[in-house]
């Protein structure tokens, strides 16, 4: 077990080392001065090769990488000298020094994801740990959105199998996993928030939290998580509606669903009381890898809904090159993406005893 669960760290660490070489290389090599871009129309030759100075820019690529892998790794290494891009600064790191040699300081802190270009130097964890918490909820909600109906209409249509019901909710299956999300927000959004807003009483947009029109007070508003959540949840819907069926189909024709009929139980009792616990197994395992992926599928969604997320500043960035928190995003995506990946791999091994996690 021990052995099982180093491998799929050391797996997480060489995969996520490999996404952050990745972003660092698109990134880097995309046209255009991102010192110039900090400064707009405004610089001068003093202020830019500041600029170029204060992030390190006026160094080769390799150096660059470098300094992008010191800032992010939790031990890292720092200079003494205030003219040294990797000078501790008060307030640039959250560092406890550990170590300290000559004109080096050896730290211990946490992943330093470097500050925003467009926010007034404003720092990307900071802005990531004010809207990755919204991107979390719409996210749940979609996943028990998509559960609990998928789960009813999957169990429908094994029950009525071939019947003109279970060719309904396939064709309703399979639109769901063609439609692309970005036009299924634009649908709802339009049909739910803006020609039914009369009846529905949903916005076109809105988020999570809203300031009132004082400014004095910050409400929640639930209902604007609802078309969101629903438009979020239709792929992973489709995806638990096909799975259920073909679970519960092959768990029905088993010995002890037979020998529980022969007891005389109704079919709603069989179906509760034995079948449903057993075919939901593959279901909740695909739920778990659908919810890593709605981290990042949630992007166009709170964009064209107005959810205020990660997603929606991820396309912010994207508007205004602001790359420090467009790199920060998508390392933070795929961070958790194998977390929860390797997460589920453990409890499913952990749980089916077919499959070895020795």
């Amino acid at each position: 077990m021990l052995s099982y669960i180093l491998n799929k760290l050391i797996y997480a660490i060489l995969t996520l080392f490999g996404v952050i070489t990745v972003i660092f290389i698109l990134f880097t090599v995309l046209p255009g001065d991102p010192a110039r871009m900090m400064l707009d129309q405004n610089e001068n030759s003093e202020q830019l090769a500041a600029i170029q100075k204060k992030y390190g820019f006026d160094k080769p690529v390799s150096i660059q990488y470098l300094y992008y892998l010191n800032d992010l790794s939790p031990f890292s290494f720092h200079s003494k000298e205030k003219d040294d891009y990797t000078y501790l600064a008060k307030g640039k790191y959250n560092a406890v020094e550990v170590l300290e040699f000559s004109n080096t300081v050896f730290v211990l802190k946490t992943p330093y994801l470097r500050e925003s270009f467009q926010k007034n130097g404003k720092k990307v964890t900071r802005i990531i740990a004010e809207t990755l918490p919204n991107t979390f909820v719409l996210a749940v909600a979609a996943i028990f959105i998509a559960m609990i109906n998928g789960v009813i209409l999957g169990v429908l249509s094994a029950l009525y199998k071939d019947s003109w019901i279970d060719k309904f909710i396939q064709v309703i299956s399979t639109l769901g996993m063609s439609i692309p999300s970005f036009f299924s927000a634009i649908l709802f959004a339009w049909f739910f928030g803006f020609l039914l807003h009369k009846y529905t009483h949903l916005n076109m947009t809105g988020s999570l939290y809203e300031v009132d029109d004082f400014g004095e007070a910050i409400h929640i508003q639930w209902k604007n998580l609802i078309l969101p959540a629903v438009v979020l949840g239709i792929r992973p819907l489709a995806v638990v509606i096909q799975l259920m069926r073909n679970s519960l189909l092959e768990v029905l024709n088993q010995d002890y669903i037979r020998t529980a009929r022969a007891k005389g139980l109704n079919e709603f009792q069989v179906i509760v009381k034995h079948a449903l616990k057993n075919a939901l197994n593959p279901v909740i395992t695909a739920l778990s890898g659908w919810f890593a992926s709605m981290l990042a599928g949630a992007v166009f969604v709170e964009y064209i809904f107005g959810w205020n997320g990660l997603g929606k500043e991820i396309v912010n960035a994207l508007n205004t090159l602001d790359l420090p928190v467009i790199m920060g995003s998508v390392i933070i995506i795929a961070f958790m993406f194998i977390l929860i990946n390797i997460f589920v791999d453990i409890i499913y091994g952990w749980l089916d005893p077919k499959i070895s996690i020795k």
